[in-house]
C-alpha cells in the first residue's frame, strides 16, 4: 500500500547474491507488470534485484471486482507510485546502485520523481515523446481521430477509458488518459502541458540516460526519443538504434525488446548497457 492508500502490485525477483544492485522497471502504458517477467526473471540471473509493479489502476493494481468507473488516479499519481517502489527497493540495498529500466512511458515519469538523487542511471527502451507529430508514420496517420473523438467519447460515456474493450492500450481511469491526451497534444508534451513546475523537475534530473531507439517502433520514432531525452535537460544521455536486420529477425517493434524470443540476442546487450550506465559520469 502507498502512503496515501493506493494498493499497489508488486514483484521482487532476488538473485542468488545481489551483488550488481537494484533494477526497477516502469511499464509502458497499459502494459501489466506480468509482461516484462522473463526478462526480470533473465535479469535477477545477471545478479541484479528486479522489481516490477503495476500503477494503481491498471493490472493487479486496479480495484478488484469492479470497473474504473470513479477511480481517481492521473500520470502524476502513476509518478508517485514509481516513487514509492523506487523508495522500496532503494531501502532493501540501500548501498548499492539503483538503475531504472522505462519501456515507453516507463522513461516518461521518472522527470517527475521527487527521488531522483535515489537513481543510477535509467537505460530507456522504445521510449520518445509522445507528441502526435513526434509519433511513427501509421499511428499518426490515426491518432487523431484517437484523441479527439475515441477517448473523450469513451471516457465521457464510460467514466474511464475501456481501453480493452475497443483494443486500445488497455483500461486506463478518466484522469490519466485525459493527461496524458492534453500531453501528446502539446509539442513539448508532458513540460508543455504542465509548465514550469514539471520542466524544472524534469531538469533536476542528473542520473544518465541510455536510450534505445527501435528502427521498427511502430509507435515511437527517433526523432520523438531525442525531444524526450531534451526534457532531461541537465542528464547525461546518449541513444543507440537497433533494429530486426541488425539481429537477423523479421520484426522488433515497439514491444519487441522484451519478449523471451530476444533472451539470446538482444538481453545480453541490454544488460551490457545497462552496466555500462555506472561509468557514464553524472553533472
Amino acid at each position: 500500500m502507498t502512503t496515501d492508500g493506493a494498493q499497489l502490485a508488486l514483484r521482487v525477483y532476488e538473485p542468488d547474491r545481489p551483488d550488481r544492485g537494484s533494477v526497477v522497471i516502469g511499464g509502458a502504458m497499459g502494459v501489466r507488470q506480468d509482461f516484462y517477467a522473463p526478462f526480470a526473471q533473465w535479469l535477477s540471473g545477471q545478479g541484479w534485484r528486479v522489481t516490477t509493479f503495476d500503477y494503481r489502476g491498471s493490472g493487479e493494481s486496479a480495484p478488484k471486482g469492479r470497473s474504473l468507473r470513479g477511480f481517481e488516479a492521473d500520470l502524476f499519481d502513476w509518478a508517485r507510485d514509481y516513487e514509492e517502489v523506487i523508495d522500496s527497493a532503494h531501502t532493501a540495498l540501500p548501498q548499492c546502485p539503483l538503475y531504472l529500466i522505462g519501456h515507453s512511458l516507463g522513461a516518461q515519469l521518472p522527470g517527475l520523481l521527487d527521488n531522483q538523487h535515489k537513481v543510477s542511471g535509467m537505460l530507456s527502451v522504445a521510449a520518445g515523446s509522445g507528441y502526435w507529430r513526434d509519433n511513427a508514420p501509421r499511428l499518426k496517420r490515426v491518432v487523431l481521430y484517437f484523441w479527439y473523438v475515441l477517448v473523450p467519447l469513451a471516457t465521457g460515456l464510460c467514466g474511464y477509458f475501456p481501453g480493452r474493450r475497443l483494443g486500445k492500450v488497455g483500461d486506463l481511469p478518466a484522469g490519466v488518459v485525459m493527461q496524458w491526451r492534453r500531453w501528446c497534444l502539446n509539442p513539448r508534451y508532458s513540460v508543455g502541458a504542465e509548465g514550469e513546475n514539471v520542466r524544472r523537475r524534469y531538469a533536476n534530473a542528473r542520473f544518465p540516460v541510455h536510450a534505445l531507439s527501435i528502427v521498427d517502433d511502430e509507435m515511437m520514432t527517433l526523432r520523438g526519443t531525442y525531444t524526450l531525452l531534451g526534457l532531461y535537460e541537465n542528464a547525461p544521455s546518449q541513444v543507440g538504434r537497433i533494429g530486426p536486420l541488425e539481429l537477423g529477425v523479421p520484426r522488433l517493434g515497439h514491444f519487441g525488446p522484451f519478449r523471451r524470443e530476444r533472451e539470446a540476442d538482444l538481453w545480453p546487450r541490454m544488460g551490457q548497457w545497462l552496466g555500462a550506465l555506472a561509468s557514464t559520469k553524472t553533472t
